[in-house]
């Protein structure tokens, strides 16, 4: 009797002892996709960095107040008789206002031969992101393995510049530009104590005030209006890093938030040399004039001792940034003889990063191109014929895109 009962219990036994074997073969396989997940974090970590340059070119490529807009609020303060309405008469010494074919002709993008101008410029932007990630991969089509998390990255920087332009002639303009900048990012994340999302943690980042990257370029008219044809200007820019580059800033997880990972610095450059060729175009429409620009920057390929973001390691690569154009078109009116308002739009398309440590091949970074939109306001107030005071803001209108962009300018005319 004993031994039927035995001999029944062998399948169940059989039975069981294969179901625990099947189940540690499934706990092994999981625990190997969960480390290749974590190496692909890991990755993911990485990049970080090259999409945080990403974020610093928008930042450093926001639109200016077109010169446009200089233009007309220069001319107003040298005549010192600008019209307060395109097209109309004013009864002041018995002379008529100038049109604003006489206005844009007299400044014509330049403010007379061998004169000097210096700017200086003081630009806000404020970045706002939230986004939700899930790093991991669903067990049995309905238990999520891996991090869950909730981010939010708050970002605000202040650039000091200075710009010296020279007129040689009533064709060319030289410019230089040099840039002081400080930055601080908050990074915010659920999932502290334990992968719990209701619980946040935050770390601020800050990167004192240094100088960014330095550029300097010419502008060249070669084409004056005429009917039927508008201003046309080629502009030649170029880049040089003298900032913080953003290639071996090492990121630590912070305490008590697997989720959370942060820099320990903020770049203020982009670490490559770039090329920016242009072309503007400007038409004067009694009461208006009408611009637009095209232009496209050429990001040169350079080596780096260390392209790693992971503390202790040390890895040697080449970077190649993604290049980008841009474009903006707009229209700008003379309120009086002293100032000038402009509406505009602006778009900037990134193209994708590229990262190649020593003795691997390239690696495309995934999520590093960008198309940051904008819509700009810019005013011109001439005080008197030597300086101008220029506020402007852009207002974001794609994710990419800071959310706004204020800055104030005080052109000074030798």
């Amino acid at each position: 009797m004993r031994m039927s009962r035995c001999l029944l219990l062998l399948p169940l036994v059989s039975a069981i002892a294969t179901a625990h074997a099947s189940e540690a073969d499934e706990v092994q396989v999981l625990h190997q996709q969960l480390q290749a997940l974590q190496q692909q974090y890991k990755a993911q970590q990485n990049a970080l960095m090259v999409l945080e340059q990403r974020l610093r070119s928008i930042e450093a490529q926001a639109p200016q107040p077109s010169p446009t807009t200089r233009k007309i609020a220069q001319t107003s303060g040298t005549t010192g008789a600008a019209s307060a309405g395109y097209g109309t008469a004013l009864k002041e010494t018995s002379k008529e206002a100038p049109s604003v074919t006489d206005v844009y002709q007299q400044a014509s993008g330049f403010f007379g031969d061998g004169t000097f101008s210096l700017e200086t410029g003081l630009t806000y932007s404020h970045y706002d992101t939230r986004q939700l990630f899930l790093n991991g991969f669903l067990a049995l089509d309905s238990i999520f393995l891996g991090n869950l998390g909730v981010d939010q990255i708050n970002s605000d920087s202040f650039t000091l510049d200075l710009t010296g332009r020279y007129n040689l002639g009533d064709r060319w303009q030289f410019n230089i530009n040099a840039p002081y900048i400080y930055r601080q990012t908050t990074f915010q994340s659920a999932g502290a104590s334990g992968g719990s999302s209701t619980v946040d943690s935050e770390e601020t980042v800050t990167g004192n005030p240094r100088l960014g990257d330095v550029s300097a370029g010419l502008s060249y008219k070669f084409l004056d209006e005429a009917p039927g044809r508008p201003d046309a200007i080629f502009s030649l820019q170029v880049k040089a890093p003298t900032g913080v580059e953003p290639y071996g800033i090492k990121i630590n997880p912070v305490p008590g938030n697997d989720n959370l990972n942060v820099p320990d610095d903020l770049p203020t450059g982009n670490g490559v040399w770039s090329v920016t060729p242009g072309i503007a175009l400007v038409k004067t429409v009694d009461p208006a004039i009408l611009f637009g620009n095209l232009s496209y920057t050429y990001n040169l390929e350079d080596s780096f001792s260390d392209i790693s973001s992971q503390e202790g390691v040390t890895l040697p690569g080449k970077v190649q940034l993604g290049n980008w154009f841009q474009l903006g078109m707009g229209v700008a009116f003379a309120l009086n003889e002293r100032t000038s308002l402009s509406f505009s739009f602006s778009e900037l398309v990134a193209q994708q990063s590229k990262v190649k440590a020593d003795g691997q091949s390239w690696q495309t970074i995934v999520g590093s191109d960008a198309n940051a939109a904008y819509f700009n306001v810019g005013m011109t107030f001439a005080p008197s014929d030597q300086l101008s005071i220029v506020p402007s803001l852009a207002i974001g209108l794609t994710p990419d895109a800071p959310d706004f962009s204020f800055s104030i300018k005080f052109p000074y005319y030798f």
